[in-house]
């Protein structure tokens, strides 16, 4: 919990040093952030390669895991059906639009503010924020409460990069090719879904 109070106390600062202008444009313009991000990915497949027991537990995994990036976006996209019968004023394609995004805020906000305009743009970064921090936030109490999936599935698409730390501390060693994969699926997933559902 710690470890994610953390996390969640370094994105609230930057957002604080963003508003504030504290930070130079030309930094904000530059790739550090995804320099950040692929230094994150080479540490992962640094643990990973380092330990051949991961590998092997990996392969001793139940093969049904496959199915855990398709439920997690089936559950996604049914309580998103679900919270627009408590919004009339917003129509099941926007929800679905929103919950579509699972996770991954900064393309499908984009998306759908191209799509829908800059208010539905919003609350999709929002919710898909809120997604992310809440996995960083819950995961120890998801993996003591639901098991060692629940976060996994919790994260959606940000469990190949920002909430992968936490799960793998939460869930086990032997969860990160798991974590990685289900990533993957559910973010290549999302400019597919997302733009299926604004366009109807």
């Amino acid at each position: 919990m710690k470890g994610s109070l953390i996390i969640v106390g370094f994105f609230v600062l930057g957002t604080i040093a963003g508003m504030c202008g504290w930070i130079p444009a030309s930094f904000q313009q530059s790739n550090l952030s995804f320099y950040a991000l692929c230094a994150l990915m080479f540490s992962v497949g640094l643990s990973i390669g380092n330990d051949p027991q991961t590998i092997r537990n990996f392969c001793a995994l139940n093969p049904r895991l496959v199915f855990l990036p398709l439920m997690t976006i089936l559950g996604t996209l049914a309580g998103a059906a679900a919270v627009s019968l408590l919004l009339p004023h917003r129509s099941l394609t926007d929800c679905m639009a929103v919950g579509s995004g699972f996770g991954y805020y900064s393309l499908s906000s984009i998306f759908i503010t191209e799509y829908r305009g800059a208010e539905l743009g919003t609350i999709a970064l929002l919710s898909n924020i809120s997604r992310e921090i809440i996995t960083l936030l819950c995961a120890p109490l998801l993996v003591r409460w639901f098991g060692n999936l629940a976060p996994i599935s919790s994260g959606g698409a940000t469990t190949m990069d920002t909430t992968l730390p936490i799960i793998t501390r939460c869930a086990g060693q032997e969860f990160v090719i798991v974590s990685v994969f289900h990533g993957f699926v559910v973010d290549f997933s999302v400019p597919f879904l997302v733009t299926f559902f604004c366009s109807m």
